[in-house]
């Protein structure tokens, strides 16, 4: 839990900055208290609760934006949530590493990913996957939001890097209890999203029950075509898992799940995006976003070897990765195996790309995920009341990309994690 200490100052005053207002960036200070945790109402702090900042921090004009969200990781630091460890501690561990790393990118908050596995590992790995908030404290880097399942439900032709021999159908919701485990489908429980294909099985019949159990639903993987994909939002369907990514492709007379985009505002779901140069030609995102600009949620997919040197790596079924900068293959063939991008690089080739504003461009990695989650004015949020999860973001020139955001420093609940500056001068 938050709490002030010696080293972190309880009230800090953010001043010279520009903060992250809906689709703008305003000139406007920021109080934040570490007792709490929380952001503070600026003018009720000093004129009602008397409050006086103990430390002013003058960010020069660089943006202070919420805290990113990534809803769709698989791993990093070389640590894969799909691999069980020999014990539980030990797992945990692995999640403290990737929590860490998470954090000096400017991730405050994630699900964790476990893609197509057996019962066993979903039994195993998902008591340490689910929402960290009630024991995290700051220095602990990321929180899990709770996890994303993704798979075994899904479609064999559209399965991409997933195991065909683990992939599943299911008739009854009996199919997915046994499969994920009873007391991790009750709510609240460690599972926050399920990614499925629809038209596999009798899997629509089971979305109502899953949406009820305060599990979004998300379409991937999945040859549906659009009746079947239309079908599947009327039953409570509220996502896309990587859009355009192992899916029935668009085709005129049958425009498959990227139909849904040119549905009444009411019925669009919210949709993922891998920005990251390799998994989509970027006029595909540019196309996707001037559809529906309000439910793009910028993801990386990123596997367990973001941050590793180039090379060839094992993987769990006995393949290997070949990693040749941020792009991930299967050896020996050309199927995309993850991304290994970063969130704000992400971000910056979408805003490149889509022509989109700086700020419309860090909503789709704080504001867009924190709806998705239910989590508005909790996360990805700059409103008082919302978790202190910041970044400060700078800019530097790039001759080949032009304007960069870079991030320059991160806290957590109201206290400072991490500094690039004070980490570069160690």
């Amino acid at each position: 839990m938050p709490g002030k200490t010696a080293s972190h100052p309880r009230i800090t005053k953010f001043t010279n900055c520009r903060l992250v207002r809906g689709a703008e960036l305003v000139e406007q200070d920021l109080w934040i208290d570490s007792l709490s945790g929380k952001i503070l109402k600026d003018q009720e702090a000093f004129y009602e609760l008397h409050l006086s900042p103990d430390e002013i921090i003058d960010l020069g004009g660089r943006i202070l934006a919420p805290g990113l969200i990534d809803v769709q990781l698989n791993g990093a630091q070389g640590f894969d949530f799909s691999v069980p460890c020999d014990t539980k501690e030990e797992y945990d561990e692995g999640l403290r590493m990737v929590n860490h790393g998470l954090a000096r990118t400017g991730v405050t908050s994630y699900l964790p990913t476990v893609i197509s596995s057996t019962p066993e590992v979903y039994w195993k790995v998902l008591p340490s996957l689910g929402p960290s908030a009630s024991t995290l404290r700051p220095e602990d880097g990321a929180e899990s939001l709770g996890a994303h399942v993704e798979g075994p439900f899904l479609s064999p032709g559209r399965n991409g890097i997933h195991k065909p021999e683990v992939l599943r159908a299911a008739q009854t919701l009996e199919d997915l209890v046994h499969c994920y485990g009873a007391e991790h489908l009750n709510t609240p429980g460690p599972i926050k999203m399920i990614t499925a294909a629809p038209e596999v099985g009798n899997m629509m019949a089971q979305i109502p029950e899953i949406a009820k159990r305060g599990i979004i639903f998300a379409i991937g993987h999945s040859d549906a075509t659009y009746e079947q994909a239309v079908s599947a939002t009327h039953q409570g369907a509220r996502m896309i898992t990587h859009l355009f990514n192992a899916m029935r492709p668009f085709y005129h007379r049958n425009p498959g799940i990227f139909g849904l985009l040119g549905q009444s505002e009411r019925r669009r779901p919210f949709y993922g995006v891998i920005a990251d140069g390799i998994h989509l030609h970027p006029t595909s995102i540019k196309i996707a976003y001037n559809a529906h600009p309000d439910g793009l949620v910028l993801v990386t997919d990123a596997m367990r070897l973001c941050g590793l040197p180039d090379g060839v790596y094992e993987w769990t079924n006995g393949e290997r990765i070949v990693k040749t900068g941020a792009r991930l293959t299967l050896e020996g063939s050309d199927k995309i195996a993850g991304s290994s991008a970063t969130l704000i690089e992400c971000v910056n080739n979408f805003r490149r790309w889509s022509g989109s504003s700086t700020a419309d461009a860090i909503n789709a990695v704080t504001a867009t995920p924190a709806r998705l989650l239910g989590l508005q004015g909790v996360k990805g949020s700059l409103a008082s009341g919302a978790d202190a999860d910041l970044v400060v973001l700078g800019e530097k020139q790039d001759d080949d990309s032009g304007r960069t955001l870079t991030v320059d420093q991160v806290w957590k609940l109201g206290v400072k994690i991490h500094d690039t500056e004070k980490a570069a001068a160690m």
